[in-house]
């Protein structure tokens, strides 16, 4: 380490010792220092967390990783319960699952540096980046490119729920593709931008982060765009919930005090009821929805806290004039060959402090709990049992033996092993006849017979013969012809209707109808009953 130093003094190390290539030359903490004629680059060795706050910092960091080994399997699980049980059980929906998926991208980003144990410095004053070092891109890119995707799925899930609540729009097919392309199409593509302008490398602790050049331009402003748009949108829904909610209620009681009588109007009426109508529908979505509204408030209110403070990181960390003269003091009192415990009061003003960036990366762990808690019903839980029940506990129906071997060859104990089929029979046709005309002339069959015993007996022979030769073949059938009995004839002239029809109904009014309004009469003044026929007294004062 004296060979490093250089002519720099204390703790400090010169740069122009060390090669310009190689791991992330800008995360290289270092100040211009005057020695006589010359000036110097004197460097803080790395990791500089180590010398900003206390001697345990990287192992109070690596609680986060652990935590998310903890978390990391109930996120799985709740996937898999997705993927396995009926959708009774899981309530399973695409704007879950993909939100889910994003936390699990997250917690395996803390979960890399456990197995691989990376060095976090490429020599003694460069960290390492995502170029130099592959766990550093691997943790780097699966955190952002996890933080993107909750807050772009946070987006997603809350313009649906205000599009259902405030709009009544029913979301069909065409949404749920756009919220595919969307939700992850622009983390995708915002991931690509940063890593190829800003890139990430070790900052504080073993998980590697967005470096601080083009980092507030490519990666925290559209984040903090979609997430404060999501949050505008999230507040206004529940207000206008509020908003009918109150409404409901002022309507109830406005709509029995607005009319005098007692009787409310028909306009209240509508409105009361249009009210409570939008108030239960509001209800069925709450009931079905209050979870992933918590989960995406919490994200929210996470996703703008870490904002925060890697804003003020990164403006504490830029090696600016500002910066440069803040530390100053503290650059001294290590120059001096003092403690960095004795120093460390010193940099309290250069960026946020070590309890802050503590609770920054334990919140950011901690988001899969949450996503456990609001997500896994006790219906999950029940649908397993069911499930292991049905696949691995199977219950085999007994059969006796003897029942077994009576009917094992035997088919004629079973009925409907053959299908028959029956013809059902055909209706004959109904043939209808035209009446005879003696019955459309009103004779009745009794009357048949004796008028053909009277025309037998006047028709004499001679005048059969003569009427048979004057009547030619041809004659006989065309009148056959015209004399068919298929023929239908109409009823003559004299036909009796009476007969066949009975007599006609006529309408008779009768003498109270209360069908419309009629005058008063004197006859209804009139007294029904005449006093002297009984025993009361008239004219009595």
């Amino acid at each position: 380490m004296t060979d490093l130093n250089g002519e720099c003094p204390g703790v400090f190390l010169q740069e122009t010792l060390f090669p310009t290539t190689g791991g992330f030359i800008d995360g290289r903490y270092c100040e211009t220092i005057s020695a006589g004629n010359t000036s110097l680059s004197c460097c803080l060795p790395c990791p500089l967390a180590d010398w900003r706050y206390a001697d345990n910092i990287a192992q109070r960091v690596e609680v986060a990783s652990w935590i998310s080994v903890a978390i990391l399997p109930l996120c799985v699980f709740i996937l898999i319960s997705y993927a396995v049980l009926a959708p009774k059980w899981t309530n399973r929906h695409y704007l879950s699952i993909c939100f889910t998926v994003g936390i699990c991208v997250m917690e395996i980003a803390f979960i890399i540096p456990l197995g691989v144990k990376p060095n976090q410095c490429y020599n003694e004053i460069t960290p390492n980046d995502m170029y130099s070092n592959l766990s550093c891109a691997f943790s780097g890119s699966m955190l952002l490119f996890g933080g993107w995707l909750c807050v772009m799925w946070s987006f997603i899930r809350t313009i649906a729920f205000h599009l259902q609540v405030c709009w009544e729009v029913v979301l069909g097919p065409k949404f749920m593709w756009g919220a595919f392309l969307f939700g992850f199409g622009i983390p995708a593509i915002g991931l690509a931008v940063m890593l190829k302008i800003t890139g990430v490398s070790f900052r504080f602790g073993e998980i590697c982060h967005i470096n601080i050049y083009k980092g507030l331009h490519d990666y925290w402003i559209p984040v903090m765009v979609f997430a404060s748009v999501a949050l505008i949108l999230q507040v206004s829904t529940m207000a206008y919930c509020i908003h009918v909610y109150l409404r409901s209620l002022f309507d109830k009681s406005a709509s029995t005090s607005d009319n005098s009588s007692g009787i409310p109007s028909y306009t209240a009426s509508v409105r009361t009821v249009s009210a409570r109508h939008a108030w239960r529908r509001m209800q069925r979505v709450l009931r079905l929805q209050w979870r992933g509204v918590t989960l995406v408030m919490i994200i929210l209110g996470n996703v703008i806290f870490f904002a925060v403070v890697f804003i003020k990181l990164d403006t504490e960390d830029s090696p600016t004039a500002a910066n440069l003269k803040k530390a100053e003091p503290w650059f001294e009192c290590l120059a001096a060959g003092y403690d960095k415990k004795e120093c460390v009061s010193l940099a309290a003003g250069m960026g946020p402090n070590e309890a802050t960036v503590l609770a920054m990366v334990y919140l950011l762990s901690f988001v899969g709990f949450w996503n456990f808690i609001l997500f896994a019903r006790p219906l999950m839980f029940v649908g397993w049992l069911d499930f292991i029940r049905t696949a691995f506990l199977r219950r085999h129906e007994f059969i006796s033996a003897d029942a077994n071997d009576r009917f094992a060859d035997d088919s004629k104990g079973f009925e409907m092993l053959t299908t028959t089929t029956v013809r059902t029979p055909h209706p004959e046709p109904y043939n209808m006849r035209s009446p005879s005309p003696d019955r459309m002339a009103g004779r009745t069959p009794v009357d048949i017979p004796s008028r053909v015993n009277s025309l037998s007996s006047v028709r004499s022979p001679n005048r059969m013969n003569s009427l048979s030769s004057v009547r030619s073949p041809n004659r006989m059938n065309s009148l056959s012809s015209v004399h068919s009995p298929n023929r239908i004839h109409s009823p003559s002239p004299t036909f009796d209707r009476s007969v066949h029809f009975g007599q006609e109904a006529r309408y008779v009014r009768p003498n109270m109808s209360f069908s419309g309004p009629r005058p008063p009469s004197s006859s209804q003044n009139t007294r029904e009953w005449d006093p002297s026929s009984t025993f009361a007294r008239g004219n009595v004062l």
